[in-house]
Parts: structure tokens; sequence; C-alpha cells
């Protein structure tokens, strides 16, 4: 049993010698404008959808490294159909693995010689190029990468070496080569920019590397190479190239590293902040290692539209702004220790600070508090970042406290932390005080973590597994407590009992983190493992635990239980008299207990001064505000938010104002039909959204006066926007599509399958929608199809569908995979619909490659739509 952090009450001056560790962040000490270098990623992104343009942009991915066009490498990640959404997304730049046209790694270039080889790769880069050319201002954001890892594949040694000799021993064949395809692509594209030479580490070989290339004019325009190391090591190798650049008397050139972290990391805030606090120092470009599956982000995205731990700590940290700040660790450099990242915007008046790693306790020091900016108190916000699995949705940060604080004789203001948990990731507002109103509550009361090793387990089967990931096996996945208990499979008997303690009677959040791999012969049958749960050997409820697409890939399944004050035993078990018997076969990592009291159950809360602001800044002279302060919005100056729906559905937004104007609202992108929130004075204005699940864009633009805003409130609701639902087999199938039986998870038991490999094959469905209008369709669907892979990565295939409204133009809409036919899933995509009855027209066909000429040859590009259950149809918005 382990208490997760809370914070206690701030102090001020300088801790005493006696304090625990401390993270001391210097405001007085300018280290550079903020990078945001860290949230790149290696094939994240599957294609427009998977993930979402919503995650994209809230994650704040800066750099896309991912395959060439049509390459068979893996499917999608296509990089001239991922460019326009990622730089419309606020990307910066794609850089294209030109070597991944080919299959297999070491990449599988044929020809009888090198000779040979290398000139059928330059004939394939010759039309990666002119289709680059093709994609008017959009190819301004590609970077070109011509080798990837050459030292180890087509310039190592392997079978499918050019010739057997490393360029680490004898760098001839390589340079030479380096030199024509550089030529080449500038040649093609004047304005190109190339990067490389991408190795699997900076080796010492790079200075000779840099000395061949400023003597024939090939420098690249960026540098990169990979950090499968620890953070220490980003700080070093950094420092280490730029001694290179100086002895060369090339650069500075910009650098991404294009692939960091291990599994034990990815998907762990308190891990990877440690790395993108090296990233952020170093000022550089940096891209999460791709060890999984395409399209999710590596380990942040869940589903199309749900983000976990890791999504958001890409967040806060991608909202952070102005310059960073010199942060002075407890040990310094030192992976698996509290490290952090922070930041201070004079012009908002506000800094922000990232930190995590360590379990325990520690102070975070805020030094130099300028009183110009800040005066003689601030307002500090604290928040915990938690881990939440690999494929287990994070609901936003949870606050921890809110507090006005004295800043001290000396300029420093302390805020102790106890009970940190290493997997979080936690994070420091500081904004000016004496202004705001009555801080908030913590978002979080009473919490617990049982561990499942520790649990009794009786009947046949167990097993206790592990040790998983360490900072010795960082190949291995993370693990609450290092271990986890199989046990609760098809044929067994097993019960595992968690003996849990509470403060009172109540209401209690259970959230059991737990595991079946989709492709184990047991899973295969039934696709989710069913269990069985009971609290001292009462009200049974049958939970459905997470699919993963390996063993030890953590999701969560969450339910309620009333508890009185005192002692409980929990059981999960492979039977239950009243509802049956497991099928499947499932690992247990611990569970969550948490009272659902009047903290959790309250709106949240987003601050405008907290959120991502264009054309404005916070103001912190008016007493009426909820937190610190109020954004003004004068006309087109906005305030964007990041908001968490659990599911996709209603929600009552209601938007506090201090008056002085009007500001139209959006989301996700789009106007809504709604009146102009504000007016003259202090209010509230109350809107029912439909928002989808995971993550909300809502943003508020001013557009007459200017519109003080005070916060967001968002709170689940029902009975105004209510959908309707349509079950598929209710629908006209047509040619091979059919009704089918075969998935019992499906609603009602139906589905239909078939739709696709041609127009023919296809599902229309009749909805009604009661007015004209924007209305959100969400589709529950499976899919489960995995193309054969060359090596360690699944490659599960995101299905698509081709949706028409009316016989009107198709919408592609592309489905992530769902780890199995039997597991199914919502997305939800708007739609404009007339009042009464409209066609929904649902089909699809395999795309041809590129230039329309071919087809992908090893199944990569699926021409179905996935499996189909229902759609409901629900209008989008009322006030």
């Amino acid at each position: 049993m382990a208490v997760l952090a809370t914070a206690l009450a701030g102090t001020t001056g300088t801790a005493g010698a006696a304090e625990p560790e401390r993270l001391v962040v210097d405001l007085g000490t300018d280290t550079g404008p903020f990078h945001g270098g860290a949230s790149g990623s290696l094939y994240g992104v599957y294609g427009d959808g998977v993930p979402t343009r919503n995650l994209l942009e809230g994650m704040h991915v800066r750099t896309v490294s991912t395959k060439a066009q049509d390459g068979p490498q893996h499917p999608g990640a296509d990089a001239l159909e991922i460019l326009p959404p990622f730089v419309d997304s606020g990307g910066k730049d794609v850089y294209i693995y030109m070597t991944d046209i080919y299959r297999g790694f070491p990449y599988q270039w044929p020809g009888a010689d090198g000779p040979a080889r290398l000139a059928d790769f330059k004939e394939k880069i010759r039309k990666q190029v002119r289709q680059v050319l093709t994609m008017g201002e959009y190819k301004d954001h590609v970077v070109y990468v011509p080798f990837n890892e050459p030292e180890g594949n087509m310039f190592g040694t392997g079978a499918w070496s050019y010739n057997k000799i490393s360029w680490l021993n004898d760098p001839k064949d390589y340079f030479a080569a380096w030199k024509e395809v550089y030529r080449l692509i500038k040649e093609l594209d004047p304005d190109a920019r190339i990067a490389g030479p991408n190795t699997s580490v900076l080796y010492d070989q790079v200075k000779g590397f840099l000395e061949y290339a400023k003597a024939n004019d090939v420098v690249p325009d960026v540098m990169t190479w990979h950090e499968l190391s620890s953070p220490a090591a980003v700080r070093t190798n950094v420092a280490r190239y730029r001694q290179m650049e100086k002895d060369v008397g090339v650069g500075p050139l910009p650098i991404n590293v294009n692939e960091y972290g291990h599994n034990y990391h990815l998907s762990v805030p308190g891990q990877v902040v440690q790395w993108v606090s090296a990233i952020e120092e170093s000022k550089i470009d940096a891209d999460l290692a791709y060890w999984n599956i395409d399209g999710n982000l590596n380990d942040s995205a869940v589903e199309a539209n749900k983000g976990n731990g890791q999504w958001w700590l890409f967040n806060a940290y991608g909202r952070m702004t102005g310059h960073t700040v010199e942060v002075t660790a407890p040990h310094p450099n030192q992976q698996y220790t509290l490290q952090g990242v922070a930041t201070l915007d004079e012009d908002k008046r506000q800094s922000r600070a990232l930190f995590g790693g360590k379990s325990g306790d520690a102070d975070i020091v805020f030094e130099n508090v300028d009183p110009k900016l800040f005066g003689k108190t601030v307002r500090a916000i604290v928040q915990e970042i938690p881990w939440t699995g690999q494929v287990g949705d994070s609901a936003q940060p949870l606050r921890l406290s809110d507090q006005e604080l004295t800043v001290g004789a000396d300029g420093s203001v302390t805020l102790p932390m106890t009970g940190m948990n290493e997997m979080s990731a936690y994070q420091v507002i500081l904004s000016p005080g004496g202004n705001g109103g009555t801080p908030a509550e913590p978002s979080v009361g009473w919490r617990r973590t049982y561990e499942a090793e520790n649990a009794t387990y009786t009947g046949r089967g167990y097993s206790k597994n592990g040790p998983e990931g360490s900072p010795s096996q960082v190949g291995k996945f993370a693990t609450s407590g290092m271990y986890n208990v199989g046990g609760l499979r098809t044929g067994s008997d097993g019960v595992l009992a968690f003996d849990v303690e509470v403060p009172q009677d109540g209401t209690y959040d259970l959230s059991v983190f737990a595991n079946s791999y989709n492709l184990y012969d047991l899973v295969k049958e039934q696709g989710p493992t069913n269990v069985f749960l009971r609290v001292d050997g009462r009200d049974p409820q049958e939970l459905r635990l997470p699919l993963g697409y390996k063993w030890v890939v953590w999701g969560h399944t969450d339910t309620t239980v009333k508890l009185t004050a005192g002692k409980h035993r929990i059981t999960l078990a492979a039977q239950d008299p009243d509802l049956g018997v497991t099928k499947g076969d499932a690992i247990i990592d611990k569970i969550d207990l948490a009272l659902r009291d009047e903290r959790v159950t309250a709106p949240a809360i987003y601050e405008a001064e907290y959120a991502t602001l264009s054309g404005a800044r916070p103001d912190y002279t008016h007493p009426g505000a909820s937190g610190p302060g109020t954004v003004p919005l004068p006309k087109g100056a906005s305030a964007t938010f990041w908001v968490h729906s659990p599911t996709d559905g209603e929600s009552t937004v209601s938007v506090d104002h201090l008056g002085g104007g009007r500001g139209a609202i959006s989301l996700n992108g789009e106007p809504l039909d709604l009146p102009k929130a504000g007016g003259a004075r202090k209010g509230t204005d109350g809107f029912r959204l439909f928002l989808s699940g995971g993550i909300n864009k809502i943003t508020v633009t001013g557009a007459s006066g200017a519109l003080l805003l005070d916060r967001l409130r968002v709170t689940p609701s029902s009975g105004v926007l209510v959908p309707t639902v349509y079950q598929a087999e209710s629908g006209t199938p047509s040619g091979a599509a059919k009704v089918t039986e075969a998935y019992g998870f499906a609603s009602g038991g139906k589905a239909v399958t078939g739709i696709g490999d041609g127009k023919a094959n296809a599902l229309t469905l009749d909805v009604v929608a009661e007015r004209s209008g924007r209305h959100a369709l969400t589709i529950r669907y499976s899919n489960a199809e995995q193309a054969p892979a060359t090596h360690y990565n699944p490659d599960p295939i995101a299905r698509h569908t081709d949706l028409s409204v009316n016989g009107g133009p198709a919408r592609r809409i592309l489905f992530p995979t769902t780890f199995h036919f039997n597991n199914f899933w919502d997305l939800t995509v708007p739609v404009t619909l007339k009042k009464g009855t409209n066609r929904l027209t649902f089909t699809a066909e395999e795309l041809p490659d590129f230039d329309g000429d071919t087809f992908n040859q090893y199944d990569q590009r699926s021409p179905y739509a996935p499996v189909i259950d229902r759609v409901a149809v629900t209008p989008l918005t009322r006030r």
C-alpha cells in the first residue's frame, strides 16, 4: 500500500540544512528562449486522424521522423500523407527516412554489388524528391534523411551492406555515397534541408564525417544521431558534438536526436521528464523512440483521441513560454533522480516548473522571485501528472494544492512536496498573488494504491511475474512495484484478494491496472479477458480488462464501489456463481482506490491565465477573479483550453467572466453556432457541448470589446444533447457486407462486417436529425487487422471508411486498432445533417500509392472498413 503524492502548505525563505532534497529554480538566471524540442516523435503519426489533430496540437509535437512515402517498412506513417495534417496541427518539420522505402532492417536494397545497390537507391531518392516537390508550401516543412544508422546496415558489415566494410573503419565508400546523394537531392530541390549522418550513437568518427562534408561542401543542414542511452548522455554528447563543430569549423547546426528513450521510460511521466529536462537544457529537437506500434505518439496516445499521462506531460511542457531558467537538481545530470525544467515568462508574469523522478519528499525552491513581476506574494498551483499505463486514458493533471505564499526576505519561495511517486511528474505554476479569489480545493482527496503482488491469491495457476522494467532492464516495460500477478484465465478458479481500509462511508473509484496480450492463444478466442469483482463477497460486477499489443502493456478498467469506513476485502476472481467464468488470460499490476467525494465530482477548473494565449496576456489586477487573474480578450485574441472528457457525450461548459465584452467559442477547431459568451457585467454563460472522449480543444476568441475571461468549468451532464442510437444491423448491407453474430461484445450481439474491398460492399443507414446543423456521429467499431512484421514492432493496420452523407463527397475516416475484433471502441466525427432523414453510406477501398499507379505489396493498406456495431447521432451544441 502506498500513499501517492500530496503537497503541504508552502513556506517562505530558504530551507535549512536539515530539510529534504531540494530542486532549486533560479528565476534570476536566464538560460535561453524556451525551445520545446523534446516533443518529437518517430513513427508516431499513422495518418490524418490516427492520432487526431487534437492530440497532435495539444502535445505540441514539433518534429516527426517517419518513413518514405509508400515505403514497406511498416503500415501507415507515409511521409506525404501525414505532412499536411501534422503541419496544420502546429508541427514544424517532417523528417523523411528515405531508406524506409525498402523492406527489412537492415535495409534490403537490391543489387549484385554496392554500386548497383546505391544506383537503385538513387533512383528511389529521385522519385521521393519529385513527390515532395508536388506538396506546395508544405514541402518547406520537409527534412530529408538519406541514411539511417548507416554504420550498422547500408555501410556496415552485414549481408545487406554496401561491401561488408563498416564506414567506422573505412569511411571512403560511405562518404562518397553521402556526397552523391546530397548533391542529387540539392540538384532536384535546391532549397532542400538534409539531415545526417543519423548514426545509432554519436561516434567519434562523426568528426571525420564533418571534416569530409566541409571539404566537399556537403555539410548537412541538420545534425542527427540517436540517444538510446540516458538523459545524462544527451547533455554530455551535445556538448561533445559542439566541440567537434568548433574543431572542424562548421555550424553550429540545428540538432535532432531523432530517437530517444526506452520501453521502461516511455509512457511514464516521472521517467520522461528527466529526458525532457536534458533535451530542453541542450536546446535541441528530439524524437521519442519507436519500439511498439505506429500512430500512438510513442505510447502517448490512447485509441484515436485520448491521452495517457505521458501526453499530459508533453501538453504541460509545450505550454511553457518565455525563457528557461537555471534548475539545480539535488543530483545534477543523474538519471533516476529528481530532475526538472522551468521557465519564466515576464510578459505573462508567470513561472512554470516540471519535475519528477523521485519517490518520497523534496523541497521545490524558487529563488530570485522578482517583486516587480510577482509582488510580495505569489499564487502557486501544484499539479500531479500520474502514470496511467501505455494504453490507459488519463484525465487532466490532478490539482494537489492552490495557495498564496509570501515571498521571503531573501526572494525565495519553498514548496515542500511529500509522498511523491517516482512514476509521476509534477507541475508548479507561479503567478502574482494578492488579487485572486479563494484558492481552489484539491481535485483529489483520499487515495491508495494496492500492489497485486502483495494481495492474497487462492486457487490454481498463480504466478508472480517480474521484475519487469528497471534501470538495469530498460528494454522491459515499467510496472508499478516492478511485479505483477497472473492466474486469472480460462479454466482457472483463482481469486486475487486485496485487503483495503478506507476512512469513511462513500462511493470509491476503483481502477484495475491490467493487461492481456491480444495475440496470445487464450486471448484470441474472446478478446478482452473478463474477471469478476466483489466487495466482501457481495455486489458482483463483471469487468473487461484492457488488451495490449504485447504482455506487460498496462491499461486500466474503471468502476465504482460503495464502502463503509473500515476494512474490506476486494476480490478479482476467474469464476463467479452469479455471473459466469473468465475467458482469456490476464495479468494484474495493481488497483487504485480513491474516495469519490465533492472534490472529485466538482466541475473541472481551467483557469484562463494558465491557458494557451494568442494576442493576449493575463491581467492580475481584478480582485473578482477566481484564480490569480483574468485574460482580457480584445477582438481576435484567444485563449485555448485542453479539456478532458471521460466519454463521448454531453458536458456542461461554464464560461466565467468579469464582463468587458463578448467572445466566440469554437470546439476542436470549428466555430460553434452559439450566442457569444460574456457581456457588460460579471457573470457565467453555460453551454451544453458534445465533447469527444479524451482530449478536446476549446477556444474562446474575443469578438467585441475586451472580454475579461476568468475560467472554464466543465462537468459531464446529460438530458439536453440526447443521442439517437442506430444499430448497424438495422441498416442495409450490400454486396459482401453482412450482419454477423461472431462478436459477442457487440451491442445486441450483432454487427456489420465485410464493408469495403470496393464500393459495392457498403452499409447504408438512415438517421434522423431534429434540426439542421452540425452533429456528432459516434461510431462504435472494432479493428484487429495486422500486417506481417519484419522485426520487433507489431504492425497493426488502421482501417478506414469513406463516409458519404446524403450522397455528398466521401470523407475518409481512419480507425486505429482495437487489438481484437471483439473489442469495441467509440470514435466521434462531426457531420452536417439536414432536418429530417439523412442517409449515411459507409464504403471502403484500398488506396493506391502516392502516384496512383501501384499498390502496396505487403498487405499494409487495408481495403476494408472496420466492423461497425452501431452509430449514435447527437447535436453538437445547445445553450
